[in-house]
Order: C-alpha cells, then structure tokens, then sequence
C-alpha cells in the first residue's frame, strides 16, 4: 500500500554520455530516486545534489551531433526503463531524431505529411518519432511538459522523453501536438474561427488560459506546505478485511452504518474514526425471487440509502418511464419504489450520462460529449450554466457541497471547474443560480504522470471521481480522490486550487496538477471514498479514505500518527 520511489521527474542529463563511446546505441543516465506523490517538490538534500550537477553541467562544454543544425524537428528521445523498482532509469534511446505529426487512416498507414492539416472526418492525426514511435495524438498518451527543460514525457507502449535543442522548437512542438489534439478531438482545423466555433466567446480563456479571468482560482490561500514526508508516515492503512463475495459498490453512511453490495447480497460495516469495520452481519439475496429468474440476472449493482439511512433502494429504474420501476428486486409491499413526479423529458442531443446535486438540491449533468451543465434547484428545463467541456466523456460527476467547485471525471483525467463568478451588481455567485456571462475561470486538470499511467495499464480509466465528504455550510471539502485500475489517486484540495503551486509553473495551456499520493493495491479497485467529516480525528487532516476492490475492503487514515480510541 503507498506509492514507491520514481525517477520520472528528474531532469535528462547528458553529462555521462561524455564519457562514453560515442558509437554505443544506449548511454544510461542514473538519476536520484524522488517520491512520484510529490513529483514538483524537492527535500533540501535533493536540492543540493541539483545544485551540484547544474554546477557541473555549467563547467563542461557539451558536444551536439554536428547535423542537429540540419535535421528537420531534431529531438533527442529517451525511453523509462525498471518501472517503479529501485533501479528504474531513463536510457538515451537516439541521440539524434527527428518528429513529425502525420495524418494517419489506421494503425498500418504511413501517412502524409504534417503540412497537410485538415479536418475530413476520416483520418486522424499520428506523432511519429523516428522509427521508434507512431502514436495517435490523443489524451490517452498523458503528455507532459518540462517547460524548463525543453522536454516533454508522453506513453506509447512504454513511457517516453523527447528533449529539444532550443525553446523555439520546443514551443513550435507544443503547438502542433495542441492543434492535432484539437482537431482529433473535434474533427474540424484547429483554426481561430474552429475553435470559437467549440468554445464560444464566454469560454475563450478555456482555449487561452493566459487570458482567463482566474481571480476566484486566486482567493484560494493555500496552507503552508511542510517538508514532505514518507508514505509510510502520511498513508496509514488501519483496517482490512475480506467481503463475502464478489464487491459491486460501496455506501458509506454518514451516521453508524455503511454497506458493501456484493453478489451475495448486502454487507454490513460499522463505521468508526479509524474506518469501517464488518458487524459480521449480511442481507442474502434470494436466488429464488423474481418467480426464478436467475441470481446473476437478478443482483442488484448499487444501492442508495434514504430516509436519513433508515432504508435502502435497490431497484433499477427509468426516468423516461412514468411507472419508475424497471426491475423489482424484492416483491415486499414496503419495498421503497422510485415512481415518476414531475421532470422534463429532453427530445434529443443532451447525451447525459451522470448527475450530482449540491446541498441546496442544485443539480449537475455530466454527458458523453463532455458537455457540463447546472441547473438551479427550481428548473430542469434549461442549464443556467452549460460548459463546453474539452470533448472526452464525463462518466461521472461531483460538486461540493456549497455548489462552489464541480469534478468531472473523463478515462484520461479529472477537470475541476470553478463556478464562482461576479454578476453586475458586484456579487459573487455560483453558476447554478446566475448566467455566468463572459468572466468564467480555465478548469484545471488533474493527471497522472506518464509513468504512472503506464503503471495502472493502458486499459485501466480513471472512475468514480469524488470529493471528499461534506454536509455543512462554511465547511469545505479537502481531498479529492479517483481509482484508476490498482491505484486509489488523491489530491490536495488545497494545493489544486493555489495558482502558485510548483506544479503549474513552466505549462502550457490548462494548468494540470501532477501532485498526489497513491494507495496501490493488489487487485482493481471497485470504488474509493472519504467517509463523513464526522468520522475525521483531531490529529487528521481528513477522514478515513475506504478502498473496496472485488474481495475485500480497506480503510486508511491519512493521518501520519495512529488515531487513538
């Protein structure tokens, strides 16, 4: 459980290559191990090690391949080899290539040249390096850029470094990558009457973020950060136990209980301060009910608790259906049934694919084309604020609990939108009680590292995206947490929303935080989620984070002390 030590971070150095010859094909370039949790920070000592090889790097004269100066898009490329062992490493894999983008009809197509930019609906666009790399140009491939390194780190069947030889064809290949990124996603040339096309003149700062209003990013004062400490001491894993079957989801309760569904039925935990525990107590389903359909056709997936967790649904429902009821799990008489009252049927073209609601019942409508939408707590009619997203699908959505801050998560990464903004009289609002107008602040996303997700596997998407949890006014939610395959992923709130976080500096684009911890785990994770503030310690920044994967159950305490008790 925890994370393990990485040399993604560290800056590629050729120092070493001088004393090697220069017709061996691989120089191997040794690196100190840093913690992926706190990639942009760096302990005093390492600090002192980076002063030492800038200093060396300074005192020698280093040699460049005398045709670097007339290769087209000359690049150096490195390959990350080791994983996260101890003896992890990046290797120069070409000490001299050259990169295209190319437009692409299959996996098999050499393409033409990257002059020939157009969108015809058919073709996409390809980042070839050398002989090495052929990747679609996608979000799948987690680019990541060193500004001040001239470099940028990508994964394409491994994980990957290109290093330029100056700022301006570093900044001419960021570019290109963002207009093939644009017109992969769209379909449409990435030009400046395209991209307004998409975006609208309200949401020019979500395509230009430089110009972006971001003073409600700004207020967010983050708390003096300490040295960084080993996982072992921040992420403490208190309880762990086996389940009864087959994990489906997990309901936390905010007061004494909470439930694992599983194939077998209904598990019961008690909740604590230190995490949930099992009652050694379980709800059977009935393989028998439903005269005789079969368990697995049968076996509820979720569970929601109601009546302030006196009940629980389970049940399948269809809103478009004015009966409500889709499937009856249980043919009781005082089975709680969800039966259609009032709403708004949309004729076509939403695309919705989840919701979440605020404190005051607002509500917030994720859909496949990426699109996010507020709605007051008095109309579904009409959005009050529709945000155009950047085109992956939202597959679920979170809003904190004073409507404040909305995480969409997509496959590749989360987008934190703020929906605060200034009406006319001077007042400060949220988007789902006012039109936003023209001053809406650039989301910001939350990533993996390169490395990283190559780690959780190429078919492993981020899921289930949440807060943590929330039910009073002027309190505000902490953490953020995702699963992505093994890994539970957590973010500082805090340190999210700090324009001047480490993280952000040298980017280009949508500010993309890459600080966060990771609970790893020996089988794919169902779901993660913080239990209620109720359930946090005095010495606990928050409360205990629960992780179920399909055969057992895990609380961890972020707290770098046992709580007592």
């Amino acid at each position: 459980m925890g994370t393990s030590q990485s040399r993604e971070g560290q800056e590629l150095s050729d120092t070493e290559s001088e004393y090697q010859s220069e017709e061996e094909e691989e120089e191997e370039i040794h690196y100190d191990a840093v913690e992926r949790q706190e990639t942009p920070q760096a302990t005093s000592s390492s600090k002192k090690k980076l002063d030492e090889i800038d200093s060396r790097l300074k005192s020698l004269k280093l040699k460049y391949p005398s045709n670097s100066q007339t290769t087209l898009n000359p690049v150096k490329l490195y390959l990350h080899i080791g994983g996260d062992s101890p003896n992890a490493k990046w290797i120069l894999s070409d000490k001299l290539t050259s990169f295209k983008f190319i437009k692409s009809n299959g996996p098999d197509d050499s393409g033409s040249d990257h002059d020939e930019k157009g969108g015809d609906g058919n073709s996409f666009w390809v980042l070839k390096v050398g002989s090495k790399v052929k990747a679609r140009v996608s979000t799948e491939m987690q680019l990541k850029m060193f500004g001040d390194q001239r470099r940028v780190d990508f994964v394409n069947n491994g994980v990957w470094a290109l290093k330029f030889f100056s700022d301006e064809e570093y900044r001419a290949f960021v570019s290109l990558f963002q207009d093939c990124l644009f017109e992969n996603v769209h379909g449409l040339n990435a030009s400046e009457e395209n991209k307004l096309k998409i975006y609208s003149k309200d949401f020019i700062g979500w395509l230009k973020p430089e110009i972006a209003d971001d003073s409600m990013w700004e207020d967010a004062v983050e708390e003096k950060e300490e040295e960084p400490v080993r996982v072992n001491q921040d992420l403490l894993e208190e309880f762990e136990e086996a389940s009864n079957g087959g994990v489906q989801s997990l309901s936390l309760g905010a007061l004494d209980n909470s439930f694992l569904v599983n194939d077998l039925g209904v598990q019961v935990f008690r909740n604590y301060n230190k995490g949930i525990h099992g009652k050694g107590i379980c709800v059977k389903f009935d393989s028998n009910r439903s005269g005789g359909s079969s368990l697995e056709q049968s076996t509820p997936k979720k569970a929601m608790l109601m009546r302030a967790e006196t009940n629980m649904m389970l049940c399948q429902w269809d809103m478009r259906d004015r009966r409500g009821i889709v499937q009856n799990i249980f043919s009781g008489g005082d089975s709680p049934v969800l039966n259609w009252n009032q709403g708004h049927q949309f004729s076509r073209g939403t695309n919705f694919q989840c919701f979440a609601s605020t404190g005051d019942g607002s509500i917030v409508v994720g859909s496949l084309d990426g699109k996010i939408r507020l709605y007051s707590k008095t109309s579904m009619r009409q959005a009050k604020t529709a945000f155009p997203g950047l085109g992956s699908p939202i597959t679920h959505v979170d809003v904190t609990y004073d409507g404040k801050w909305v995480l969409g998560t997509t496959d590749t990464y989360l987008i934190l939108i703020c929906t605060l903004f200034t009406d006319k009289d001077g007042k400060t609002k949220t988007g789902f009680g006012g039109r936003m107008g023209n001053k809406i602040p650039a989301p910001r996303l939350l990533k993996l590292t390169p490395l990283d997700s190559h780690l959780a596997g190429a078919n492993n998407k981020f899921h289930g995206g949440h807060f943590s949890w929330v039910t009073e006014n002027g309190k505000q939610e902490r953490h953020l947490v995702v699963t992505v395959g093994k890994f539970s992923v957590i973010w500082d709130f805090q340190r999210v929303k700090n324009s001047a976080h480490d993280c952000y500096r040298n980017q280009h684009g949508l500010k993309s935080c890459y600080c966060y911890k990771i609970v790893l785990k020996d089988e794919s994770i169902v779901e993660s989620r913080f239990m209620h503030e109720n359930y946090a310690v005095s010495d606990s920044p928050e409360a205990p984070l629960v992780v179920a994967t399909p055969m057992k159950v895990s609380s961890i305490s972020l707290s770098g002390k046992r709580s007592r008790g």
